[in-house]
């Protein structure tokens, strides 16, 4: 059987968040987060396992369809997505079970089939042109189904799943969004972390967890983040926000990390995020509603509601517009459309910076 929907009330949520599948799949992304503990992002563990290697060819296919397919509108259109994403997923989605073949000969084809739709979810909605934590969250279901088909050894490839592959991912993903204009998946996602990106601070903060000298309060300072932003993915992410938003201060345009920011210690940040992903992401319908449970890993608990199909294409059957889809949430897939920073920030740049009112 095909994964399918099954999170669609909140009756269905008490019941996940009781599930053994909910508290395996926490506790990997626990570890994950754990073995990065002290460590820059260049501290990977050598030698780099074979499979962690064939993720990394997996992306390189990904990166390489991604760039047959630049944005060839007048780029002043649309302050909302690029429509030529929908050109990247559907290549990239008519590939890949062939890609998982390649990369992973040693799948079977029914992993093969319980794993395709966790890659085709990684990289944004295709009829929204939009991407947030729920699609991040389904590229880190495919590692955890790679891992319980025993492709890859936590023991040996935990610290490298992060810092080799979830670090490429995460480039990857800067490119589509800058490339695409992808916007945040939910009216939100501004408010939040990031406007797409929730764990690349979850594992960011616990790199810094056990630094002695850089404290929360850093990220206000652009020296530091120019020095650091390479080395952390915390640091990183500021930079990368600070340079997309029109405006000056975290403050006005990241309220939430600028309050992080008064947090004494980055292992009570790393706490607060791990806290924060279970109760903002993993217990929320309007982003599990879109959750697939399959027959081999992520196994549904029991007396959820009957499944609903995996839907590629959108237009009148997008699941958005189907009766009891929940909306309006932190991290929300749905809602008021809201253009990308992104697309205001070059749209600017276009227009010798004279500000829009968007920030």
């Amino acid at each position: 059987m095909l994964p399918q929907k099954r999170l669609l009330t909140n009756a269905d949520m008490e019941i996940w968040d009781r599930s053994q599948t909910q508290a395996d799949l926490l506790n990997f992304l626990k570890q994950l987060a754990k073995s990065v503990e002290g460590k820059e992002n260049t501290d990977y563990t050598l030698p780099i396992s074979q499979p962690v290697e064939s993720m990394m060819k997996l992306l390189h296919k990904v990166q390489s369809i991604l760039f047959k397919h630049p944005v060839v509108k007048d780029a002043h259109s649309s302050r909302f997505g690029k429509v030529e994403f929908r050109d990247f997923y559907d290549d990239l989605t008519s590939q890949s079970k062939t890609l998982l073949k390649e990369c992973f000969p040693s799948l079977t084809d029914s992993q093969i089939e319980q794993l395709y739709v966790y890659v085709d979810e990684s990289w944004g909605n295709k009829q929204r042109i939009d991407y947030g934590s729920g699609h991040e969250l389904n590229f880190m279901c495919f590692i955890y189904g790679l891992t319980s088909f025993k492709i890859f050894d936590l023991e040996r490839d935990a610290t490298n799943l992060v810092l080799k592959v979830f670090i490429q991912y995460l480039k990857l993903m800067r490119v589509l969004e800058l490339q695409y204009w992808l916007e945040p998946a939910g009216s939100h996602g501004v408010w939040g972390l990031d406007d797409y990106h929730f764990l690349p601070f979850l594992f960011g903060a616990y790199q810094l967890s056990t630094h002695k000298h850089l404290k929360p309060s850093s990220i206000h300072n652009d020296d530091l983040i120019e020095m650091f932003a390479d080395k952390y993915l915390y640091f990183g992410c500021i930079e990368f926000i600070n340079s997309v938003k029109t405006t000056t201060t975290l403050r006005w345009h990241s309220p939430m990390l600028d309050d992080i920011s008064g947090v004494k210690k980055w292992s009570k940040v790393a706490e607060g995020m791990f806290k924060m992903y279970e109760a903002e992401v993993i217990k929320k319908l309007p982003i599990m509603q879109h959750f697939y449970f399959n027959d081999m890993f992520l196994i549904c608990p029991e007396n959820v509601s009957p499944p609903r199909e995996h839907i590629h294409d959108g237009g009148e059957e997008d699941e958005c517009l189907a009766e009891g889809h929940a909306h309006s949430t932190y991290g929300d897939c749905c809602g008021i459309k809201v253009p990308s920073a992104i697309a205001a920030s070059q749209i600017n740049a276009m227009n010798k910076n004279k500000p829009l009112p968007f920030d």
